[in-house]
């Protein structure tokens, strides 16, 4: 198996034996309403597959993986052997390719996941473009936000319903609390504090931010 850096368009799909795809997240606040969006062409340039799913409340750098990880995870159970994927996340595309160390504790394990989902491929490629390549995943990564924030009801119809934040981050827990008061959890977000399960502080109360 080889691990390469490449640069495709998305008419530059009809490489023999080779199944491209292009992948994106996104999230409106980081973190905030998260999704990703894939699409996969077969080696004659045809759609094989466009997938879309809206993450709930994460980083634009989680949704990122997220995207990476389904089009992996598609590869595996259609038993595609070469495998070209194209995003417009540096950061991600440079971590797996191993020129950027992985220091989040929340994309570590999807890092991890992604590095045994290429292994299980006889070839795999990842490359950088710019969103102006990769259209039709940012196209569907925020139809899939749209759909998770309810953003289809016609003009007159009832309000959106609000939504329901997925706790951030889920894999972390909350450090100990010597002095026995009860500790809310929550994220920071343009200078906010913003409280997760509904919790809400009295008037005047003094806030100490503890990185989880």
């Amino acid at each position: 198996m080889r691990e390469t850096q490449g640069l495709f368009t998305e008419e530059a799909t009809k490489d023999a034996g080779w199944v491209s795809a292009f992948c994106d997240g996104g999230a409106r606040g980081n973190p905030g309403p998260a999704g990703f969006g894939a699409v996969l062409y077969a080696p004659d340039g045809t759609v094989l597959a466009e997938l879309s799913e809206f993450l709930g409340f994460r980083t634009n750098n989680y949704a990122e993986y997220s995207g990476l990880l389904a089009v992996l995870a598609y590869a595996i159970e259609h038993k595609i052997p070469r495998l070209k994927v194209t995003s417009d996340s540096e950061l991600m595309v440079k971590q797996i390719q191993g020129k950027y160390k992985v220091s989040s504790p929340d994309l570590k394990p999807m890092w991890e996941e992604a590095k045994r989902r290429i292994r299980q491929l006889d070839r795999f490629e990842i490359g950088h473009a710019l969103r102006n390549k990769n259209k039709v995943a940012d196209r569907l990564a925020n139809e899939a936000m749209d759909r998770g924030m309810k953003r289809e009801n016609k003009p007159g119809g009832p309000p959106p319903a609000p939504l329901k934040a997925t706790p951030y981050p889920t894999k972390s827990t909350a450090p100990p609390n010597p002095n026995g008061n009860p500790m809310l959890r929550g994220f920071v977000r343009d200078g906010v504090v913003h409280l997760l399960g509904g919790a809400t502080l009295p008037e005047g109360a003094f806030v100490k931010v503890i990185k989880e």
